[in-house]
């Protein structure tokens, strides 16, 4: 209708005959205007949310209630970019010592403590047991070095579950040299690998020096060995003696002597 108005008004403009009634009805805005837009439909309000739906005397959860969760990553630290680059170089050069000592020198030794700490940390995990322990010597160099257990131990750990029980007890002498006692996972971890190693006689050595530990002793070493020397009677013996003394509430299974050849 709009339109029809307007191609009228232009013939009509142009024949230059137009009245002035006509020109006032053309242009009247109420031709022109367009019509309103359509209202958007009335905000309909969600009841409340219900997070929990009680059944009996226990409640079932639907969905996140919007509360914070933990960490993504748990149990792993951030490691920065500069530690990623020295773990990436160190595995890289590690079959050639020349450029290895020389990355050490140029990358290593500008590490801060945490970045040093996370790197021995991360090489521990990914069984690099001969980087982990060049890391180690060279914190041990560090002005901000002191003797800590738990580096010790969780170097040890990983040594004597790759069966390294040459370096891992390097590192044992080194530990108590600084008079450090390591703890029952530590002693756990060493004598299951020297039992694992074919060693009994050193892994009865770790366990007299368990016995002069301060710390009152656990019962997992004890039934770590208990279970490793099932092949050799008389040091199981001994170990059953002290273990029926301190803990005499405690059972120990004592498997039928035949299976072992023993009769």
């Amino acid at each position: 209708m709009a339109l029809s108005k307007l191609a009228m008004a232009a013939v009509f403009y142009r024949s230059r005959t137009l009245s002035a009634p006509l020109l006032s009805y053309l242009a009247s805005p109420l031709h022109f205007s367009l019509p309103p837009p359509p209202q958007p439909p009335p905000l309909q309000v969600a009841p409340p949310r219900q997070y929990f739906q009680l059944v009996g005397q226990s409640s079932i959860r639907f969905y996140h209630d919007g509360r914070p969760r933990g960490p993504l990553w748990r149990g792993k630290k951030m490691i920065g970019k500069e530690a990623l680059f020295v773990i990436q170089g160190l595995k890289r050069f590690k079959d050639n010592s020349e450029k290895l000592e020389k990355f050490v020198k140029t990358h290593v030794h500008r590490l801060l403590k945490l970045d040093m700490i996370a790197v021995l940390n991360e090489l521990e995990r990914q069984q690099e047991v001969s980087l982990a322990t060049k890391i180690f010597k060279e914190i041990q160099k560090q002005d901000w070095y002191k003797p800590d257990v738990y580096l010790y131990k969780d170097l040890i750990v990983t040594l004597a579950r790759s069966r390294k029980m040459e370096e891992a007890m390097e590192l044992w002498e080194s530990m108590r040299k600084e008079d450090l006692f390591p703890d029952c996972q530590t002693y756990t971890e060493v004598i299951r690998g020297f039992l694992r190693y074919g060693s009994p006689a050193d892994a009865m050595n770790i366990y007299e020096d368990m016995k002069k530990c301060p710390e009152p002793p656990e019962e997992l070493p004890f039934r770590v060995l208990l279970k490793g020397l099932l092949p050799h009677p008389l040091l199981r013996n001994r170990v059953k003696q002290d273990f029926e003394e301190i803990f005499p509430d405690r059972s120990i299974y004592d498997p039928p002597e035949e299976i072992f050849g023993l009769r």
